[in-house]
């Protein structure tokens, strides 16, 4: 064996509060990569009803990468739940319908901050809210509770409301390493081969990992 299927729902059929989740999506605006699981005890079949606002008209994507972790309570806001910000009032008089659909805005009257892009190797914390437009870097950490409300950058752990950095998880030159290394594109047999290397705290292990796969 080098691992769990990808294309099982649940990598482990004795724990079924975790699934793949490119398995169970249903929307084409959401993206997801392979070994991404989202972790709910409550039913994670459920992942995108945690994916919010988000209507196809509007064009904007949910994409996450591979090998990412993703807790309970996670919120994706999307670009529709924006409110034009440029009138007098933000009420949305347009979806309340009686005649007032009259001022229905149009796209370039709302703020659109494009998609929502998560990096591989994310762990994203329980009860984590995302804003709309937000891209986080590989290997990133969001802290529980977390409101991320601007782009997060590789290997950086957040926390708080809003986010802000916390410290990075390397130094700088362990990081662009991992970088250039994108070891979450390998092929199953070369992960496999590696995990103890990947799962190590010795991180003299990570910098010759090429040279021993």
């Amino acid at each position: 064996m080098l691992g769990p299927n990808p294309n099982s729902v649940y990598p482990n059929e004795n724990i079924k509060q975790v699934c793949f989740i490119k398995n169970i999506i249903t929307r084409p605006n959401i993206i997801v990569g392979e070994y991404t699981y989202y972790d709910n005890p409550d039913g994670p079949e459920d992942f995108e009803a945690h994916v919010t606002h988000h209507y196809e008209f509007l064009g904007d994507k949910l994409i996450i990468g591979k090998f990412c972790a993703i807790a309970k309570g996670v919120e994706f806001v999307m670009n529709g739940a924006n409110h034009r910000m440029s009138s007098v009032t933000t009420y949305p008089f347009n979806i309340m319908g009686g005649g007032w659909e009259k001022c229905t805005p149009t796209i370039n009257e709302l703020p659109f901050k494009g998609d929502t892009v998560i990096g591989n190797d994310v762990w994203i914390g329980q009860n984590v809210t995302i804003m709309p437009g937000i891209h986080i870097g590989d290997g990133a950490i969001i802290a529980a509770n977390a409101i991320v409300t601007r782009d997060v950058a590789p290997y950086r752990i957040v926390g708080g409301n809003p986010a802000r950095v916390i410290k990075k998880r390397f130094d700088d030159e362990l990081i662009n390493y991992l970088l250039q290394l994108k070891w979450w594109d390998w092929p199953p047999e070369k992960i496999f081969d590696n995990l103890e290397n990947l799962c190590s705290a010795d991180l003299d292990k990570i910098r010759g990992i090429t040279e021993q796969a």
